[in-house]
C-alpha cells in the first residue's frame, strides 16, 4: 500500500483525498505538496498516525494552486503565509499588491544599474559624464552639528532625512541654519560598504551648538567641528538623479573633471540638498554633488 491509496477504512466518512488524487486535482506534484506541509503553508487535512500518509479536502485545492502561484512570483515563505492567512478578500490583496510594489521598486533600480553598468562596460562614460556640467565654488569657514552612522546604500535615503531633520531642529538652539545642509562620506556607501556617512548642518552660534551637543550626550554620534573656509568642485543634479545609482555617474564626473585639471581632492566627498526634498519634482534640481579640491 502507497500514500496515493484510495482512502479506505474511519477516515471515509471524512471524504478526505489521497495525496495523488489531491496532486491530481491541484495540478502540483505530491512533493510540491509535501514541501508546502514542511513549510507550513498548507498541512494535510489529516494524517493516518500508523502509516504516516497525508489526506486532504478537495476545499484545500485553491489554497495549493495560490501557495504555488505566489511561489512563481518569488515571494519569501513568510510573505505568503501572511498573504494565505488573510484569507480571500481586500486585506490579502493589499499584501499581495504591497509585495508586488516592493518588487516592481528593486527591478527599477535594478534596471536602472544595468544601464548604467552597461554605460561603464562599453565604454560611454565619457558620453554619461559629459551630461554633468561641473564648476567651482568657494565656501567659507562654517559651524557645523553632525551625526555619523554606518548605513548600506538602500537604508541611506530614509537616514538622510531623518537625520538631516533632526538636526535642523536643533540648529534653532544654535542660532539658525547658517548654509546649505550636507551629507559627507567618510568612505564609500553602497550594498555591500557602510561608510560610515555624516550629515551636515550648518550654524550661526558655536557655543550654543556645544552646549547643544554635551547636553545630547553619545545620542545619534552627534558632534560639532568648525569646518574650514573649502573650495568645492561640484555639480548640480536633479531629484531623480539623486537615487542610487545614477548619483555614481555625477560623483564620477566630478572626479574626472578634477583629475583632468590636475587639482587634488582635500576631504569627502559630499551631497548639498539646498531645496524643499518634498516640493520638488522629480525633475527639479535639489542637490549639489562636490568634492573638496585645491
Amino acid at each position: 500500500m502507497t500514500e496515493d491509496a484510495v482512502v479506505d477504512g474511519p477516515e471515509a466518512h471524512l471524504e478526505l483525498l489521497t495525496i495523488g488524487a489531491f496532486a491530481a486535482r491541484a495540478r502540483l506534484s505530491p512533493k510540491a505538496l509535501r514541501l508546502y506541509d514542511r513549510l507550513g503553508l498548507l498541512a494535510p487535512a489529516h494524517v493516518d498516525e500508523a502509516t504516516g500518509y497525508r489526506y486532504y479536502r478537495a476545499g484545500q485545492v485553491e489554497r495549493a494552486r495560490l501557495v504555488a502561484m505566489l511561489r512563481q512570483l518569488d515571494m519569501p515563505l513568510a510573505r505568503i503565509a501572511e498573504v494565505v492567512g488573510a484569507g480571500d478578500g481586500p486585506a490579502a490583496a493589499g499584501l499581495l499588491g504591497a509585495y508586488w510594489a516592493d518588487v516592481e521598486a528593486r527591478v527599477a533600480g535594478q534596471r536602472t544599474l544595468a544601464e548604467y553598468l552597461r554605460g561603464r562596460l562599453s565604454g560611454r562614460s565619457s558620453e554619461m559624464y559629459g551630461k554633468f556640467t561641473v564648476e567651482t565654488v568657494e565656501v567659507p569657514a562654517q559651524v557645523v552639528i553632525s551625526e555619523k552612522r554606518h548605513t548600506l546604500a538602500d537604508e541611506l535615503p530614509t537616514w538622510i532625512g531623518a537625520s538631516l531633520g533632526r538636526l535642523e531642529e536643533a540648529a534653532r538652539e544654535c542660532g539658525g541654519v547658517a548654509g546649505v545642509p550636507y551629507v559627507a562620506y567618510h568612505a564609500e556607501v553602497s550594498m555591500e560598504s557602510d561608510g560610515p556617512a555624516e550629515a551636515c548642518v550648518p550654524v550661526a552660534d558655536e557655543a550654543a551648538a556645544r552646549a547643544w551637543a554635551e547636553g545630547r550626550g553619545r545620542a545619534w554620534e552627534t558632534a560639532v567641528r568648525v569646518e574650514p573656509a573649502r573650495r568645492l568642485a561640484y555639480t548640480r543634479i536633479t531629484k531623480a538623479q539623486v537615487a542610487y545609482p545614477q548619483i555614481l555617474a555625477a560623483f564620477e564626473a566630478v572626479e574626472e573633471w578634477v583629475a583632468a585639471r590636475g587639482l587634488t581632492v582635500t576631504g569627502p566627498c559630499r551631497e548639498l540638498y539646498f531645496a524643499d526634498w518634498e516640493a520638488s519634482g522629480s525633475g527639479d534640481p535639489v542637490c549639489d554633488v562636490a568634492f573638496p579640491v585645491s
